[in-house]
């Protein structure tokens, strides 16, 4: 007997290596110099990591000196709150529906952090962010382009132009973003913004900080002079010529990326038809969602049966984020949006580079058919 496929839908975790970020990768292991020798194998592996560089920044519209290479999306957010910190900041604005690695690193920072809230759409609240900054010394706004639960993508730009007027910085957790719609630092407004390789099909263990010229990075690991003394450590060359490999083909594949917005929308309508809610697709100022990502409910189908039920027909997804050690819990996310009723219930399907339509309809078909048997056994019981 011939058994199914695999389908994976959990891009948001983490994207499969594209073929072109494993070849990278698989050529740079070849390398034996280190990239701060001054020998040929030094400055070999050096003209890996600043070709990296460039196709990196070229991703979010940047020159390669913008960009510092770190271990992933999270240092990249705590060394951009750190450094802020360690600047001057003294307080901390952070949205409601931030990540973890941002909301757990401004509570360990020292400095006052007050929470932007979000609308029933899981929008910022733009209209209190004024008030939030009328406090006494300068603060940092961390504001994601994108949620990583529902694709929600924020007012970045718009959010950009208050903060400013209060002489305010920007950070812009851009790891769920990237690949999956344009961006463009310059036009944002932001003053630093993360990225990671694995979210765009790069390896896992690598990530950027993206700086402009209002920000001040600060070396918060301590050692050589490596990353223009931004980060000291011998840079992963593997793992970074992967991420830029990754980050030329992402570029590249925009548009089949914004494709995947009919797949998703054909799956939202199944699982509304059943009785079921789709989280963040109402008003959003024309921004929307991420293409690839579908954040559902259904009262009473508890996130983690969803997601035993789907790994049971061959479908990998998420409940909410990934990124809490396996553990599966309430979306603090819907949460946030007022939805505190459907937290327990959510779920996240997210595609990517190597989805496919029937991928989306073989999740739906499954997703259908356990929430067709859990209606049936509250019936039972009723």
């Amino acid at each position: 007997m011939t058994s199914k496929p695999a389908i994976y839908l959990d891009y948001n975790a983490t994207a499969p290596i594209r073929p072109e970020a494993r070849e990278a990768v698989l050529r740079a292991f070849d390398l034996a110099g280190n990239p701060s020798s001054v020998h040929a194998s030094g400055r070999a592996a050096r003209d890996v990591v600043e070709t990296a560089r460039k196709q990196v920044g070229e991703l979010v519209g940047v020159v390669a000196g913008s960009v510092t290479f770190v271990s992933g999306g999270t240092e990249a957010n705590a060394l951009a709150i750190e450094s802020a910190v360690a600047s001057g900041v003294k307080r901390l604005v952070v949205s409601a529906i931030e990540h973890d690695a941002v909301v757990e690193t401004a509570a360990a920072s020292g400095v006052a952090v007050e929470v932007l809230p979000v609308d029933e759409h899981g929008v910022a609240d733009l209209s209190k962010l004024p008030q939030l900054l009328a406090g006494e010394g300068r603060a940092l706004v961390c504001l994601m382009l994108a949620n990583n639960e529902t694709g929600v993508i924020q007012p970045v730009a718009e959010a950009s132009a208050i903060v400013r007027a209060s002489d305010g910085l920007l950070h812009v957790d851009a790891v769920q973003a990237a690949g999956k719609i344009a961006i463009d630092f310059s036009a944002l407004g932001a003053d630093t913004l993360a990225l990671s390789a694995h979210k765009i099909g790069g390896p896992q263990g690598v990530g950027a900080l993206v700086a402009g010229t209002r920000a001040n990075v600060v070396r918060r690991q301590h050692g050589g002079g490596q990353e223009r003394g931004r980060r000291a450590g011998t840079e992963n060359v593997a793992g970074i010529s992967g991420f830029g490999a990754a980050a030329v083909a992402a570029l590249r594949d925009l548009p089949q990326a914004a494709d995947q917005g009919i797949w998703r929308d054909a799956l939202a309508q199944r699982v509304k038809d059943a009785g079921g809610v789709v989280l963040g697709e109402g008003p959003q100022s024309g921004l929307g969602r991420l293409p690839q990502t579908l954040c559902l409910a259904a009262d009473g189908f508890a996130s983690q049966v969803q997601v035993m039920n789907l790994d049971l027909a061959g479908v990998m997804v998420s409940a909410g984020s990934a990124c809490s050690s396996g553990k599966v819990k309430a979306s603090r996310v819907v949460e946030a949006m007022g939805r505190t009723d459907l937290a327990p219930y959510a779920l996240r399907v997210s595609g990517g580079w190597a989805s496919t339509e029937q991928d989306w309809i073989v999740c739906g078909d499954a997703w259908l058919a356990a929430w067709k048997r859990i209606g049936a056994r509250r019936r039972e019981v009723a």
